[in-house]
Formats: C-alpha cells, structure tokens, sequence
C-alpha cells in the first residue's frame, strides 16, 4: 500500500478509502490510485474494475424518536429491509433523533452525512436545518424529506401527502359527518415546527372557513405525538365545550385522544378523525372510538426515499424529483387485511 500511494502521489489513508470503496475521493484519484496498484501488481485487473464498479449507497433514515406509533412502523420496516441486505443492496441504518428539535436535527445531519451517501429524514422546517442540508449537499450527499417537507431547493424530492389536501378532506369528513350547522371542532396537533402538521391545519381551517362558515374551531393543541399529553388536552376539550363535535388529530399517538373518549362516555358520540393505519388506529376504527383514518403507504414512502437516493445522478435533478403520494381513507368497513401495509 505504501508503494501504491508513492506511485499515485496520495496517502495511505486515500489507498485504504478506495481500495474499501468508501466515500470522499474523487473520481480521478481513485482511477490513478486503482492504475497505480494494477501497475504494481498489488491488484489484479479483475480486482481493480471490480473496485472501480460504484459501491452500493450508504443511505441514513432520521426519524423523531418518541411514541408516535406511525413513525415507529418505519423504523420496524426499516429494520427489515437492512437486515434484508443483498451484495448489490444499499447499506441502510435507521436512526431515532430527538423529537421537535431544529438543533438536534440539524446536527444529527451533519454527523452521519460523514458515513452516508444519503440521507432521508423527516424534516423541521427551520434556518439551522436548512443550514445543515446547504452544508452536507455541497459536500456530495444527497438529501430527501419524507412525511414533512423542508423549503430547499437542493433537496432531490419529498415523499409524503399533499397536507393541504389531507386537512381539508378531515375538515369535510368531520363536518359531513356530523350533519350540524353549529357546534364546536378541535384539532391536536404534533408540533407547528413541523410542516406536515401546520400545512393540514392550515387545509382543515380554509375548508371550514369557505364551506362551513358556523363551525366553530376552539383551537389547537399541540400534543407533540405523545399519548398521556394528547389524553390531557381531549380532557380539557370535553370539559370545556360541551358542544364539542369532532376532534381531527393532526399528528400521531391517538390512543390518547380515544382513552379521554371513552371515559368520558363520548365514544362514538364526538366525531374522531386522525393520521396513520397503525395496530392502535385500526383496533379504535374497529371499536367506533375513530371514525376514519387519513393514510400514505409506508413502504412506499421508504421505497421511494430509496430509489431517489440510489438513482444516477442523469436521472434526478434536485427538488424537481418525486410528487405527492396516494392519500388514502380508511373507515371500518374498507379496512385490508391485517395492518394491510
């Protein structure tokens, strides 16, 4: 190795990074680095264009860590899908970050793009994060948002629903549903530091505003995913609306919102809308405790993520690649199979 490095005029260290194809050598330094070695005879030809072949992607998911059963359901899939890992297949981790925190996202950034070729996270739209992706794009790795979108144009895509869209169909589900012109609607939220959450709050408010004027919102709550807050908040709504109709849960960990439902004896009588076809969300659509379920696919979201990450670079052009995923609605009556994702 020592020789190969005099005769390519690098160091040993660049030796190692292409012989074990890692990244962060240039293309040129790994031709002379491999042209050096076969001259040498430390490599065989066949060794060599086996090394020079592109190495499968390192490819990183960050996901907020927490009880948010839909997000936990990624990272089981993901397990499967590294654990899963053929010859040609990317090597895939999947890493738990502290929820709601621009800061920690944005480190936890920084720190894997040293390993990884791409990384796919669930983004906070703020300055420190857009900071972060600027710093790792410009360095070679590829970013792509999943679930929550991130206003950044050097980002390859976004795989999630149309928010907008999402909220607006729970405000008319909730207000179709009801049949009443009047009355009192609520909405839990995970964290506004999310756009996925301040984007279907923004839609259910437009479509109460243009279509059912008499509806009455009584604010949000922000819950941030966890079950015992959510619980906490659908107490406090109960108690002090009487004319509370529906609750819409703009973010994850219903099973807190239905325990307040049924001790307080209003299951099945206020309105129950939320996100994400999980075991807990299926099991509360079976009992009447939700009444329907706003729904993106989760493999395809991963399996999209993925693609994006492992395209060739012809292919993509950065913030132009992917589109808003299928939204689907799931009542009792049209549940699939099992968890059917």
């Amino acid at each position: 190795m020592a020789d190969v490095a005099a005769a390519a005029k690098v160091s040993m260290a660049t030796v190692d990074r292409v012989l074990n194809r890692r990244k962060g050598v240039k293309q040129r330094t790994i031709e002379r680095v491999l042209r050096a070695a076969t001259e040498l005879g430390f490599l065989s030809l066949e060794e060599s264009e086996l090394i020079a072949t592109p190495r499968p992607p390192n490819i990183v998911f960050l996901l907020p860590a927490g009880a948010n059963p839909y997000l936990r359901l990624l990272g089981e899939k993901l397990r499967v899908r590294a654990a899963a890992k053929g010859r040609d297949a990317p090597s895939i981790r999947c890493i738990f970050i502290e929820s709601f925190n621009a800061r920690a996202l944005a480190a936890a950034l920084r720190h894997h793009a040293a390993w990884a070729d791409g990384i796919a996270f669930m983004a906070i739209d703020h300055p420190e994060v857009r900071e972060a992706v600027e710093t790792v794009t410009s360095n070679g790795t590829r970013v792509v948002t999943i679930v929550s979108d991130l206003s950044h144009p050097a980002r390859l895509g976004f795989l999630g629903l149309d928010n907008h869209s999402a909220g607006r169909t729970a405000a008319m589900l909730l207000a179709r549903f009801s049949k009443r012109t009047a009355g009192s609607l609520a909405l839990v939220a995970g964290s506004r530091n999310y756009r996925t959450h301040s984007e279907r709050e923004a839609g259910f408010l437009a479509l109460l505003e243009e279509l059912y004027p008499d509806l009455r919102v009584v604010g949000v709550r922000e819950g941030h995913d966890d079950a015992s807050k959510n619980y906490r908040h659908a107490i406090s709504l109960l108690e002090q609306h009487p004319d509370l109709i529906g609750i819409y849960n703009v973010g994850g960990s219903s099973n807190g919102i239905a325990r307040a439902l049924v001790e307080r004896n209003r299951a099945g009588d206020v309105l129950f809308i939320g996100h994400g076809l999980t075991a807990d969300t299926r099991k509360l659509l079976i009992d009447g405790t939700m009444d329907a379920v706003i729904d993106s696919n989760p493999d395809t979201i991963l399996s999209g993520a993925i693609s994006l990450l492992c395209a060739p670079p012809e292919q993509i052009q950065s913030g132009q690649a992917g589109s808003a995923l299928r939204m689907d609605v799931f009542f009792r009556e049209n549940l699939p199979s099992g968890l059917g994702i």
